[in-house]
């Protein structure tokens, strides 16, 4: 068959002509690819096969490159002995040995040397290193940010600068913790709480000086020009004071004050945690989370329904929430003041059904009555939205949780000192007990986790430090583009309400 089409198509131009298609298939894709195969298996089997020989000859088919190192004896600081032979391929040990020392022992990089420089010139350049975290060794990142500055502080003291490039580290607090708590687990099977504090800090101090010392010797590697003189921790007693001092002139000044407002709450670390140490986990539905300090998963994605009966006229309003065990602490139920269904019971009051508490029905437009049952319970102690609403509508802030994640006393002494969520399981039996209890189903949430610990964040009523933006966010204004409009309503913005429960009545800032 192949002869006759060959024969068939000898006239040239036709579409199986010999040249025509000899060029096609030796440029073929799958030609290509065929003969590259073929010759991959047949390097594999010459690599195999010379493996083979050479371990029946007892030889080895590789072997770790031969490092070439400086080995002429040169003290401490001592110049490097330049006049020996170099050696015949390049080695970083035996070009970089012993150089350091001796810059560090000539004073190369300190600003005092600029007096030795026969073009120094009358300028200062002053760099600090951001400060690596003690939490561990340095990685790539690292290295790239000290070898650019490098290369800027080199330049400076080429062009005649006095220049100060300052190296230091930083203490990480929440971070080393974690770590220097992983650490006490792993090799002695303890906890923080096993600890005396006294104790636990030393193990701190002890992993901060190696670390330190890592990190500082790394740098060396690196052929950083820093003044290691001037090293410095962030938590060395004279930058201790120095914050201090800083903090009181600013609290003088009335640019930082105290407020108790929501956080950002890990209960396993037991401290609350900035935004961006908040990682957001998106869910379809129901699903199972591990949750330090339960030993079976946890389920998230659900909207439970439950109804609070009213005080007097014998009817009920159903809400829904995705975090029933915060029930106990709720002050009011809002609802949207054009939702029809609840017009009538709107002022009418709601019996709580395990506190007895009396809670009103009220009415505000951020409701939305698509949501749910259009009802919303409010628990402004554990809920952003909630916290809003409370200052709004003038509400307390009941906090039903403790600090370790179990409930409060204020949450009934059925629940006090059990944990959240297994508490949410004791406050679903106890509404099914009641005849409350409406039934739950899958409903798209998004997580809040904390970064270091895998906690679930619980928002947390707590008194913290604020600064006060106001009117540096008015200054910068008014020399930007910023809409007049927004300036406007910024110099209107009144004073934060007085809540029952949280500190006094401070100037509001911009958040």
């Amino acid at each position: 068959m192949f002869l006759w089409l060959w024969r068939r198509q000898l006239r040239p131009g036709s579409r199986l002509h010999p040249g025509a298609w000899g060029r096609a298939w030796l440029s073929s894709p799958v030609r290509d690819r065929a003969g590259k195969e073929r010759r991959q298996r047949r390097r594999a089997e010459e690599i195999e096969g010379r493996s083979v020989r050479e371990e029946a000859r007892g030889e080895q088919s590789w072997s770790e490159p031969e490092v070439i190192a400086y080995c002429v004896p040169t003290p401490p600081g001592e110049k490097k002995d330049t006049s020996v032979p170099l050696p015949d391929s390049y080695s970083p040990q035996y070009v970089e040995a012993a150089w350091y020392p001796w810059w560090e022992q000539q004073g190369f990089f300190k600003p005092e040397y600029h007096e030795h420089l026969p073009h120094r010139q009358d300028t200062s350049f002053s760099l600090c290193i951001p400060p690596p975290n003690v939490t561990g060794s340095l990685h790539l990142g690292h290295a790239l940010t000290v070898a650019i500055q490098d290369a800027v502080v080199r330049w400076r003291r080429m062009q005649g600068c006095r220049v100060l490039w300052l190296p230091g580290c930083d203490h990480a607090g929440i971070a080393t913790q974690v770590v220097v708590e992983k650490q006490l687990w792993r090799e002695r099977g303890l906890r923080r709480q096993d600890l005396l504090r006294a104790e636990f800090l030393g193990e701190v101090w002890r992993w901060k000086e190696a670390k330190r010392d890592e990190i500082y010797n790394q740098l060396r590697r690196l052929g950083s020009s820093l003044d290691w003189d001037r090293a410095c921790f962030t938590m060395d007693t004279g930058y201790s004071e120095a914050v201090t001092e800083a903090f009181v002139r600013l609290y003088e000044a009335g640019l930082v004050y105290r407020s108790r407002r929501l956080v950002n709450w890990s209960c396993a670390l037991n401290s609350a945690i900035s935004d961006i140490e908040v990682e957001t986990r998106e869910l379809s539905g129901r699903t199972y989370i591990s949750v330090p300090g339960y030993q079976d998963k946890v389920a998230f994605g659900e909207l439970v329904h439950f109804a609070y009966p009213t005080e007097d006229s014998g009817e009920e309003v159903v809400v829904a929430t995705t975090r029933p065990e915060t029930m106990l602490g709720d002050v009011a139920v809002v609802v949207h003041p054009d939702d029809g269904r609840y017009t009538h019971l709107v002022g009418k009051q709601l019996r709580h059904p395990f506190t007895s508490r009396l809670m009103p029905i009220l009415t505000d437009t951020l409701v939305d009555p698509e949501f749910g049952t259009g009802a919303v319970k409010v628990t402004p102690a554990h809920d952003y939205t909630d916290y809003q609403l409370g200052l709004k509508h003038r509400l307390p802030l009941l906090s039903i949780l403790n600090e370790d994640g179990t409930m409060a006393s204020e949450s009934g002494d059925w629940l006090q000192g059990v944990k959240r969520f297994d508490a949410r399981e004791l406050v679903l039996a106890a509404l099914s007990e009641r005849g409350l209890y409406r039934g739950f189903r899958e409903h798209p949430t998004v997580l809040r986790l904390c970064s270091r610990s895998g906690d679930v964040v619980e928002p947390l009523l707590k008194s913290q430090w604020y600064v006060q933006c106001q009117q540096l966010a008015t200054e910068a204004m008014a020399v930007s583009d910023f809409p007049s409009t927004h300036a406007h309503r910024l110099n209107n913005k009144a004073p934060r309400d007085t809540v029952p429960g949280a500190a006094g009545s401070e100037p509001a800032e911009l958040e």
